[in-house]
């Protein structure tokens, strides 16, 4: 059945699998055969909970591979690995586009991971596991992060596939099961990437991507260049306990919230770096009003403390400027009429590069100044260095945005806030720059929170991106 697609109007889809697109106004144009196959995939892969605690991810993958090997790619070209990551089994999935060598050039890599954080249906607006278009919007968990970006990916390769393209060296998709928790099959498989394939440079497809305006416009391509390093600790207080109608001076409940409001109020130093001056300098010649003014004044006089204030307000810069560190989950007491004998917070940072764990431990420590608390680190803590964007892979970037938007769109490298599979190619030495082919405005991310969506036009959009891109980096 031949889908429909509308322009500026809000669209209702029942099944993009096998009905039509419907327009409230009556206005279509038809979808093309890979925009329906994308929107295929994307509504079937959204539907597999990918979350820790459900083991969809090798459902998944088979889904993925029954794609991949039905348009021609040979079994031994697909390669599906197993792991245990803390307990859970997970899979990933590598697969390799062969070239016929021509460049005389090493492989490239392109990642993007399969699960998801988890959505409680009950707290969402619209079933998260299940694709809803709404309002020029796609709605579901995993939308943006990082479903788009394997949709993306895998949509490529078979679309070149069916060309009949050849490149002129090896493609590999690598996809990981479990980035959003312990990243054990992120580390394996760079690690194996980095013994059997030892690419060129790696590209991930899970950071950056074009910055919309109010009007989805686009205002800039940002290149994820940089990741600030990812750290959480648990901080508990213990306690004798008692009866609760016997209350005590110390409260292990009221300790840590004491705790826990000392590290809302700690601002970490302002770290003004090259990379960070000159992404806000671009960016802030086309971001309107007070921002891009704060922007363009930090750029130039960083210690302005009218400028810090103004980008530290705004959740979409103030990880830009330093270290964060933010409580996400709490736990404490065993029953209702009984004092609490422990309670525990979770402490999530986000350490800029440099700074290291313990250093950001110690400040925490004496932020707190409490000797009660212990502070135990949860994580396995990588620290990546910066990549440098390539020229070549800058000049592909260039004449993908020309051919999809008919003029030159600035591109802006900067330092990720958050933390995705590149920074543990990073550290094995490889240039890793996160260029997605998504497109969103500021006020529409929501990737881990509710109601995560998807910019109908900017999803159609982006199908050419990697397409372009492997063809300039990969053809004649």
């Amino acid at each position: 059945m031949k889908a429909m697609y509308s322009t500026g109007a809000a669209l209702l889809l029942a099944s993009a699998a096998a009905q039509p697109v419907q327009a409230h106004d009556g206005h279509v144009q038809d979808l093309t055969t890979e925009q329906q196959i994308a929107i295929n995939i994307y509504e079937d892969i959204i539907a597999f909970r990918t979350a820790r605690g459900h083991q969809q991810v090798p459902a998944m993958v088979s889904y993925l591979t029954a794609w991949l090997k039905g348009e021609g790619f040979a079994n031994e070209d697909v390669m599906v690995t197993n792991y245990d990551s803390d307990g859970e089994p997970t899979q990933g999935l590598v697969v390799r586009y062969r070239g016929d060598g021509s460049s005389g050039k090493k492989p490239l890599v392109l990642l993007a991971h399969m699960d998801v954080v988890d959505a409680l249906p009950e707290d969402w607006e619209r079933p998260p596991f299940k694709l809803i278009i709404e309002d020029d919007y796609f709605f579901g968990r995993g939308t943006l992060d990082n479903k788009y970006g394997v949709m993306n990916l895998t949509q490529t390769f078979l679309r070149l596939k069916r060309e009949g393209w050849t490149p002129n060296r090896d493609l590999y998709l690598v996809f990981s099961g479990d980035e959003e928790t312990g990243m054990i099959s992120t580390r394996a498989q760079a690690k194996w990437v980095a013994e059997n394939v030892d690419p060129e440079f790696v590209l991930n497809s899970d950071a950056g991507g074009l910055a919309l305006a109010d009007e989805y416009t686009p205002m800039a391509m940002r290149v994820q260049a940089a990741e600030k390093t990812f750290a959480t600790w648990e901080l508990t207080i213990t306690n004798p306990g008692g009866h609760s109608s016997r209350p005590r001076s110390d409260n292990a409940i009221y300790e840590l919230a004491d705790a826990l409001t000392r590290v809302r109020d700690h601002k970490f130093p302002v770290r003004a770096t090259a990379l960070t001056r000159s992404y806000f300098a671009a960016l802030g010649q086309s971001v309107p009003g007070d921002l891009g003014a704060a922007m363009r004044t930090f750029a130039d006089e960083p210690e302005n403390s009218g400028a810090i204030a103004m980008l530290q307000s705004n959740p979409e810069t103030v990880g830009t400027l330093g270290t964060t560190c933010i409580a996400t989950m709490l736990r404490a007491g065993h029953a209702e009429n009984a004092l609490p004998q422990s309670a525990t917070a979770t402490v999530n940072c986000r350490i800029f590069p440099g700074v290291g764990a313990a250093a950001t431990e110690a400040k925490l420590k004496e932020v707190v100044g409490n000797d009660n608390v212990a502070f135990n680190l949860i994580t396995d803590v990588t620290e990546s260095p910066e990549s440098h964007l390539r020229d070549d892979v800058r000049a592909a970037l260039a004449t993908s945005l020309l051919a999809r938007f008919g003029k030159e769109i600035p591109i802006i490298p900067y330092m990720e806030s958050g933390g995705t599979d590149g920074m543990h190619y990073r550290t094995l030495g490889y240039d890793t720059v996160a260029i997605s082919g998504a497109g969103s405005r500021p006020q529409d991310m929501f990737a881990h929170g509710l109601n995560e969506r998807m910019y109908v036009d900017a999803f159609l959009n982006g199908l050419d991106h990697w397409v372009i891109m492997l063809k300039e980096l990969a053809g004649d």
